[in-house]
């Protein structure tokens, strides 16, 4: 089967080797992703932002490969706050609450930088 790297520009996808995701025929990978931290729009201390930015991104990201969000089977979703939970809820279901992927959620002692609240995996399988 064919193998399609999207790579989005980062300059973290050479240093450490990877692209933001993989398509193989009817699956898709798409690596952890963080929110673009503006101070504006999305702040250090809003995971809602963070998490909407995050879905906002990836969308997109799955549209580049012809996929959508409704074919997302499972989201993994690491936060540095469990207690932000409510938040990053609301910010999944907006995008999630009719589809129901399978999901996680994970408290972990910190992500790549101290800005990022949210980081979310996806996994997804078009039909």
């Amino acid at each position: 089967m064919k193998r399609e790297n999207i790579l989005s520009g980062s300059p973290w996808e050479d240093k450490m080797g990877y692209c933001r995701a993989v398509r193989i025929g009817n699956i898709v990978e798409v690596s952890g992703t963080v929110a673009i931290v503006d101070g504006e729009k999305v702040k250090t201390d809003d995971a809602y932002a963070q998490t909407y930015n995050i879905l906002e991104r990836v969308e997109k990201v799955l549209e580049d490969l012809n996929v959508s969000m409704k074919d997302v089977i499972r989201t993994r979703i690491f936060t540095t706050n469990v207690d932000t939970f409510e938040e990053v809820a609301r910010a999944h279901s907006s995008f999630f609450k009719d589809i129901k992927p399978t999901t996680g959620f994970y408290e972990i002692s910190k992500l790549v930088a101290p800005e990022y609240l949210v980081e979310i995996e996806f996994t997804a399988v078009i039909q």
